[in-house]
């Protein structure tokens, strides 16, 4: 699974901890989705990644920036409340949700290149009717497949089938360069 992944993403080992948080959390079944609950909470499964993931970014200057960024451009607005407590609460908030949108832009191309692997298969369950477009009240919902169903754990290994592993293990075929022919070179 790590060759497979070291081969399909641009970034191996941030796809491998997608797969593991998703793994952690899949019903026997391997699908995780659409929400989860997370203590006394329910959040949708992309925003539990995000989440999940953040404190792998967490690079102090960065942060330290953003944070900056965000009080002075909430003060030039003048949303800051007078109360320091209320305005530290009010920061952190909208820094939050700026590192989550942006967590969500690495999450989906993570999870697409999972999916182009054939690690991972998604769909979206939505509000009114299931649809594989999202939008409308629709989430996510990931379904570990081939290999990555191994990651769910006993419970759900012996329903990988045994030509799912071979596939996994497979090598990818080998692509050879057309040999070139240059004339008056003998």
């Amino acid at each position: 699974m790590l060759d497979c992944l070291a081969r399909t993403s641009s970034r191996p080992r941030y796809a491998f901890m997608v797969l593991s948080l998703i793994a952690e959390v899949a019903s026997p079944e391997g699908e995780a989705g659409p929400f989860i609950r997370r203590s006394q909470e329910q959040l949708t499964l992309r925003d539990f990644l995000c989440d999940s993931l953040t404190p792998m970014g967490m690079r102090a200057p960065r942060r330290r920036a953003l944070t900056e960024r965000v009080a002075s451009d909430l003060a030039r607005q003048k949303l800051l409340p007078a109360d320091p407590n209320a305005a530290e609460r009010m920061i952190n908030d909208e820094v939050h949700r700026r590192v989550r949108a942006s967590g969500k832009t690495n999450l989906s191309r993570a999870v697409s290149e999972l999916v182009s692997a054939g690690l991972l298969k998604r769909y979206y369950k939505g509000y009114a009717v299931d649809h594989e477009n999202r939008g409308a009240q629709r989430h996510a919902v990931y379904v570990l497949c081939g290999i990555a169903r191994c990651l769910v754990g006993s419970r759900a290994s012996a329903s990988i089938s045994s030509t799912e592993l071979t596939a996994a293990f497979r090598p990818a075929p080998q692509q050879t360069m057309p040999l070139l022919h240059f004339s008056g070179l003998e």
